[in-house]
């Protein structure tokens, strides 16, 4: 099994490499046999690697613990689901992972596009296996998770593994990496096509529908990823928390923002031909930032409870990342004149000047983390001396930025083209603002005093009532003309323009998210020690331990309290907090408890027994609004998926334009 999984890595990097050669020199000397060839290169790296995949899943399934891999990371006692989830839970498998997830991107973009966009795909097709090759040379050659235990030179076997990290053995934690590295590895695609426009000069707009709509997809993978694993860090991690500005969840960050900025700013280009050199800069950071995130989580240089070991690997992913970023610098410098805009800004109160307020906002805090993230590393390589950057570092400056993005949010898309008007300013904004207001006021007088928990609730109130209005004047107008019920006639608007109204669902996501952000300015927290029977109060609850268990399993033994919920004398809830012990790997882990309301959740960590045994230390908290945060994630990810929809003639007639006119320009060219 082991040969026969290296062997299988080992031709897909000799393959990668190859496609690599053929797609530039077929693409630059048009040689259309090369070009096949690479493809077809494609397709059969992606068998490979699937084998590859499937053996390695096997031997964790199975317990082979003859491989090092297995034997790191899986036991015996663990649920099936989670031998399955090891495939991503340590540094070889994950490296794999990310490979096969390229690879099988690499297989869908050369079958959609086997006859669309053929000037692009022999470069496409090269940059794609470029980066394929680099991982397999990782794969292959650097971490390969098939290498196996040995005495000597005799191959030999333990009788049980170490089990994966406790803190992985949750349901999130195996849909989180997955889905995270949908994003980070889909990224490449977009990358991919920038590239291939540059090089070959692309006449037209049209190779800007395709990366628009890859960039869309990764992004939502990218969303998906990042707040399943704040999900995971609430339910698992026992603090209480979703988001700490740890290292990691900051490079998961990153491309997110760039991502962002570019899904906003390609409007302007596909609209007015403006902001081509921002907008392949935007492509291109997200793709480097990837690389820099995957540098992070596996190099050894942060400290993380997400991050792996010291590796030797660092190393190879510095130079990879210097490569990418030099070539990408040059390239697009070398082709500043094909990239110059067409068209300018015209006036500071418009759609464009809200794009590119918008952008920079983006940009700004995604520099903010950047520097944050890596400033304790540039201290040490200057003083010696590693100074770290807290969360109170990056709430200072993210803060502020984060709700200017949120008022962009509702200014934004409601703005004319080239300029808007003093009336439709007054139409659009001023219902909206003067409820945002009156919300602030009322709430102050009620007794908030967080300033910017009240400017986030007033801003949500105002980009909430945009987006309402939108939908409801859209909606009325389709009612005056065809009688529809309203839900209809807002189900029929939004399929008329999927990608406008789904943008506008996304945003209103975003609204009830920072709705939860806010109520974290009103957490509580206290810690009591309680023997059976005995009480304690948070807020306007009493908590009473009612009986503690103790028990084991074939993975963990457990203790587990009991603690009955009241308020006001009546009894609420009944909530179990455990404290595990998992036995393969010797490391203790928290199973909490929440009671989760939409107003607030109660929240139960039992963190161990007193000194003497006889009482819980229990941490109770009150995180008010958080289940926003959870709901607005919900919306998100709809709206996400809406825009992915095709909408209803006009988009499709829009991009068949674009290709003839590309077309027609190309023919054009001397």
């Amino acid at each position: 099994m082991e040969n026969l999984g290296a062997l299988a890595l080992l031709l897909a990097f000799c393959l990668s490499a190859y496609a690599v050669v053929a797609a530039a020199v077929g693409g630059w000397r048009q040689k259309s046999y090369l070009v096949a060839s690479a493809e077809r290169s494609v397709f059969a790296i992606w068998l490979l690697l699937t084998l590859a995949s499937a053996l390695l899943v096997t031997a964790l399934v199975t317990g082979d613990f003859r491989l090092a891999y297995v034997a790191a990371h899986t036991n015996q006692a663990m649920p099936v689901l989670y031998k399955f989830a090891a495939w991503w839970g340590g540094q070889e498998g994950s490296l794999l992972f990310w490979s096969w997830l390229l690879a099988t991107y690499a297989v869908i973009v050369v079958w959609k596009h086997r006859r669309r966009e053929r000037l692009l795909m022999p470069y496409v097709t090269a940059v794609l296996m470029a980066t394929q090759c680099f991982f397999l040379i990782l794969n292959a050659f650097v971490a390969s998770p098939f290498r196996v235990l040995a005495v000597g030179r005799s191959v030999t076997a333990v009788p049980d593994g170490n089990g994966l990290n406790p803190l992985l053995q949750y349901w999130a934690m195996a849909a989180h990496p997955p889905t995270l590295y949908l994003g980070y590895v889909g990224f490449t695609v977009p990358y991919a096509f920038a590239m291939a426009s540059l090089i070959t000069r692309a006449p037209g707009e049209s190779w800007i529908y395709t990366t628009r709509r890859w960039a869309l997809i990764t992004w939502l993978f990218q969303s998906i990823g990042i707040l399943l694993g704040a999900g995971w860090a609430y339910a698992v991690l026992g603090w209480g928390g979703y988001w700490a500005w740890d290292p990691v969840e900051n490079a998961s960050l990153l491309p997110w923002l760039t991502a962002t900025a570019f899904l906003h700013s390609v409007m302007m280009q596909e609209k007015k031909g403006m902001m081509k050199v921002w907008n392949v800069s935007l492509v291109s950071a997200t793709f480097l930032l990837s690389i820099l995130g995957t540098f992070l989580t596996r190099s050894g240089v942060v400290s993380s409870v997400h991050a792996f070991a010291q590796s030797p690997i660092g190393a190879w992913f510095a130079g990879f990342l210097g490569l990418a970023l030099g070539a990408t610098v040059l390239l697009i410098v070398s082709r500043l004149d094909y990239l110059r805009s067409k068209a300018h800004l015209e006036s500071v109160i418009s759609r464009e000047s809200g794009f590119l307020f918008n952008n920079l906002v983006f940009v700004a805090a995604c520099f903010a983390v950047l520097w944050g993230t890596l400033f304790p590393l540039l201290s040490e390589a200057v003083t010696g001396e590693k100074i770290s950057v807290d969360a109170p570092f990056f709430n200072r400056i993210n803060v502020p930025l984060g709700l200017l993005l949120l008022l962009l949010t509702g200014v934004g898309p409601l703005l004319a083209w080239r300029r808007t008007s003093t009336e439709s300013l007054k139409r659009n904004f001023l219902r909206p603002a003067l409820g945002g207001l009156a919300l602030m006021v009322i709430l102050a007088v009620a007794g908030v005093r967080h300033p910017y928990a009240l400017v986030a609730f007033g801003l949500a109130l105002f980009v909430a009532w945009t987006i309402v209005a939108e939908f409801y004047r859209g909606a009325r107008a389709i009612r005056a003309r065809s009688g529809m019920n309203p839900l209809a006639a807002v189900v029929e608007l939004t399929l008329r323009n999927t990608r406008r109204y789904g943008g506008y669902l996304v945003h209103m996501g975003v609204v009830l998210m920072f709705v939860g952000f806010a109520g974290s300015a009103f957490n509580r927290h206290v810690t009591h020690e309680l023997a059976v029977g005995e009480k304690g109060e948070i807020g306007s609850y009493q908590l009473r331990l009612a009986d503690l268990r103790e028990g084991e399993n074939e993975n963990y033994s457990w203790d587990h309290a009991v603690v009955e919920v009241f308020r006001n004398g009546s009894k609420i809830a009944t909530l179990e907090p455990e404290r595990r012990f998992y036995k393969a790997s010797r490391q203790p882990t928290s199973e909490v408890a929440i009671r989760r309301r939409l107003h607030e959740d109660l929240y139960l960590n039992f963190a161990g027994l007193s000194e003497d045994n006889r009482r819980a230390v229990i941490q109770a908290y009150v995180f008010p609004l958080v289940s926003w945060i959870w709901i607005g994630f919900a919306v998100l990810v709809f709206g996400g998926l809406v825009c992915l929809l095709p909408g209803k003639a006009k988009d499709a007639g829009r991009r068949a334009a674009a290709q003839v006119e590309a077309l027609e320009e190309y023919a054009s060219v001397p």
